[in-house]
This record gives structure tokens, sequence and C-alpha cells, in this order.
């Protein structure tokens, strides 16, 4: 078995008492060393910056299982892995609540302007209160439009009531066009698909309210970086806020230097409680395929 990143000792040992384990310490692995030391093993744990494409698979000759440590899996050549009879698992359920929880902490950053005020505050420029100062928006009596009715789109559209908000659906309450122009903050929580990439374009972006704030828990590229720099720039719409980007780790230049985007380091699942659950569903996956029985989340 390989692991691509450490895991926690105590999960870590239940696959040592099924079978031989390597763990890759290091960061990550380059592609070169992930097909180097994958030979020979029957299953691999994986994270979502580790690419299982066709080359790797078909290098790969023993391999039954592919664990993703995530609820995506665009990082994986499913049908390559399916055609050779290799079985891919995910890890859903586990991280919804906390991506929800994200989504609503950066809508409300977003909303408040809280990055824009946190950063005022450290440069020591702040010059003390003023009646006008830094207005931000108020999110009740506002419509929330998700994109994407899986768990993490259902979970984020259920708290929307706390806060005042009547939560719309997309496909389900209104179409996608209808929702953009209706809504005062866009969600997108829809997976990486060839008909997602760039879901949201300058066209998209151009529907919405110029009030509006987009934000992106999903995957970096349903969004259009540059159409999106492009739009806070000419106040298309008033702000963003983005957890995930085209090209992880590297973020669009133009946004780097925007105050009205809120920019976190692909979060949404990142608290001990979740990383901690996902890593065991992700083991309790791979020891399942490797022992004879059925997988308990297959994709």
């Amino acid at each position: 078995m390989l692991v691509t990143r450490r895991i926690p000792s105590s999960v870590l040992s239940r696959l040592e008492a099924v079978c031989e384990v390597d763990v890759n310490d290091s960061p990550g692995l380059a592609p070169a060393d992930l097909r180097s030391r994958l030979q020979g093993k029957a299953g691999l744990v994986c994270v979502l910056t580790d690419r299982i494409d066709e080359d790797l698979l078909e290098s790969v000759q023993e391999l039954k299982v592919v664990s993703n440590i995530a609820v995506g899996y665009d990082n994986i050549d499913v049908p390559a892995a399916k055609s050779r009879g290799v079985i891919v698992t995910n890890t859903p359920d586990v991280l919804t609540e906390a991506t929800a929880e994200l989504t609503w902490a950066l809508i409300l950053a977003a909303a408040r302007r809280i990055g824009e005020g946190e950063r005022l505050v450290r440069s020591g420029r702040w010059k003390g209160w003023a009646l006008d100062f830094m207005l931000g928006t108020e999110l009740r009596g506002k419509q929330l439009g998700v994109i994407g009715r899986g768990r993490i789109g259902r979970a984020v559209a259920a708290r929307a009531s706390a806060f005042g908000m009547t939560a719309v659906l997309a496909k389900t309450d209104m179409s996608i066009d209808e929702l953009l122009v209706s809504s005062d903050v866009v969600s997108i929580h829809t997976s990486l698909r060839p008909e997602t990439r760039h879901l949201i374009d300058r066209k998209a972006l151009a529907r919405m309210k110029r009030s509006a704030i987009l934000v992106n828990t999903a995957r970096g590229p349903v969004v259009d970086e540059e159409a999106l720099a492009w739009a806070l720039k000419e106040r298309l719409i008033a702000a963003a806020a983005l957890d995930v980007y085209e090209r992880e780790p590297i973020v669009h230049e133009e946004l780097l230097g925007l105050e009205n985007v809120v920019l976190v380091p692909h979060l949404g699942s990142a608290t001990r409680e979740t990383r901690t659950a996902m890593i065991d569903l992700a083991v309790s996956n791979v020891l399942a395929v490797v022992q004879g029985r059925p997988p308990i989340t297959p994709v």
C-alpha cells in the first residue's frame, strides 16, 4: 500500500495490521516518484493534488484500488481506472458541514469587508471610527443562489434562514441564468466536469447584480479567474470570496491586488475533526477492497 501523505498514527496502524505500508513523508510526490513507488502496490491512498492519469494507471499492473482523501475526484481518470478494473473511492458526507461553515465564513467576510478591515488595522492605517467608514452590506432579506445541488450545496442553503436570507438552488428552483440575475450572493458547489469548467465566465459575471457577491468553495476552474478579476475591477459585481483556484497554489496576479476579494488557501474541509474523518474513511475504503469486501463509498 502507498500513502502519499502522512496520516495519523492511529489510522496508519489499521493499515499496517493488514498490509505493508509505504508512507511518503514529503509534502508531495513528483509524477515520476509516484509512478516508481506505486510499482507492486495493490492500493493507493492519495489526495487531490496527486494526478492519477491513464499513463500512471497503465504502468501499475497490480493496483486494485485508488482511495482519494477528498469528495471531488477530478484528479483521477475514473474511466481509465474502471477499464483496468481499478476501484476508485472518495470521502463524501464527512466534509459537508465543515465546508458549509467555511462557505458562510467567506460570505460574511465578503459582505462585511473583514479581510480589508483586518489588513487596514495590521498596517497601522486605521484612523478611528467614522459614520461612513468601510460600509458593507447586510444579508437579511437578500437571496442566496446556490449552484450545485449536492450535499454541500444543500447544507449551505439550509443555513440561509439563520441569516434572514432566502436560498434558491440552480436547476431546482430556477435556471442558472435566472439565479445569476436575481441573487445577491452566488455560491458555487458544483463538481468540476467539462461542462462546468469556466461556468462562471465574463458573460455569467455580466449577468449578475452590481451589488452581488460571488463565492467559490468547489473547484477553482469552475470560475474563470481572469474574467473574475475583470468583473471586480469594473465593479460589475461588488465582491468575491475564493477558497479554490484554477492553478493552485498559484492565484491570478490581478486578484492579489484587489481589495474586494477574499482569498483563502483551500480551507473548506480544514478542521481537525473533518480531516481525520476523511482519512479514516479513505483507509476504510482501501482496506475493504484489499480484503475482498465492497468499498464503502465508491465513485
